[in-house]
């Protein structure tokens, strides 16, 4: 039609078999030449030196992070009490160090307990890691335990934000937990959080009062308000329960096995 119309007549996709037009390979001289064309008018070890340089500025850079996931107190039947939970990185996009940190306790008591993880973490796909390290569990009677970790933490289709990992303490207990949440957008300063957690054990562990199989189960509502997208407050409300003989465990010291509290707190990165 372009032909007929005065126009250069050049082959194109509708002129070709299936629409697409034959791709020829490019002739033999296009490679003859060295890989960086530069090299033919620069110093070749100079201009190593300069694309080593802009490979560091944009493609592998270092930095770091640190998340408080949540600083908040919480109120109940019971005693009231505090809680945190934290992490960070340092490292590039593929390879990177993590630290986690977690722990309760309650006012103008003892600390229940603190946990703190050293990991490895390495990108095995877009959007998760694959993790593996120490975690260090500190107690206020003196039962401090030691675990070798690994785990997967990643964001799911849809943007839930889940971790999985397995814990093998030093007295040969293997356990593990499960976690996942998910923010609901109701403005853009105004967010809804749904959470939940598990914890599973794969033996009885007497000196812990934790039963074998799926030990505990935690799930909470939380509406914070992002003053800043790196600084916001919130408040909601959490409810535990255990399970099986760590349920027990629970009613034999006099506490029930199921909790619901009013939680505020902060939510933050920098």
């Amino acid at each position: 039609m372009g032909a007929t119309r005065g126009g250069p007549n050049i082959p194109t996709s509708v002129d070709a078999v299936g629409g697409r037009m034959v791709e020829t390979p490019p002739p033999a001289a296009a490679r003859a030449a060295p890989a960086h064309a530069a090299d033919l008018l620069f110093d070749p070890v100079v201009m190593a030196a300069a694309r080593k340089q802009l490979l560091a500025e944009n493609g592998d850079i270092r930095s770091t992070a640190v998340f408080i996931d949540s600083l908040e107190a919480n109120f109940g039947d019971g005693a009231d009490g505090y809680s945190w939970e934290a992490q960070g990185w340092t490292g590039g996009d593929i390879n990177r160090f993590w630290w986690k940190t977690e722990g309760e306790g309650e006012f103008g008591g003892n600390l229940h307990e603190a946990e703190f993880q050293a990991l490895y973490s390495r990108a095995v796909a877009p959007f998760w890691d694959l993790q593996a390290g120490l975690r260090q569990d500190i107690r206020p009677d003196g039962d401090d335990t030691t675990h070798l970790t690994v785990g997967v933490q990643g964001v799911a289709p849809y943007w839930f934000e889940m971790g999985a990992a397995a814990f093998l303490s030093t007295e040969g207990d293997l356990t593990a937990r499960f976690e996942a949440e998910y923010d609901q957008r109701i403005t853009q300063k105004w967010i809804l959080q749904p959470a939940v957690e598990l914890h599973m054990s794969a033996s009885d562990i007497p000196e812990l009062e934790v039963g074998s199989g799926l030990t505990s189960v935690t799930a909470g509502l939380r509406l914070r308000y992002e003053i800043r997208k790196e600084f916001a407050p919130y408040a909601g409300v959490e409810w535990s329960r255990s399970l099986g003989d760590t349920a027990d465990y629970a009613k034999a010291r006099g506490q029930d096995a199921e909790d619901m509290r009013f939680v505020v707190g902060l939510k933050a990165w920098f």
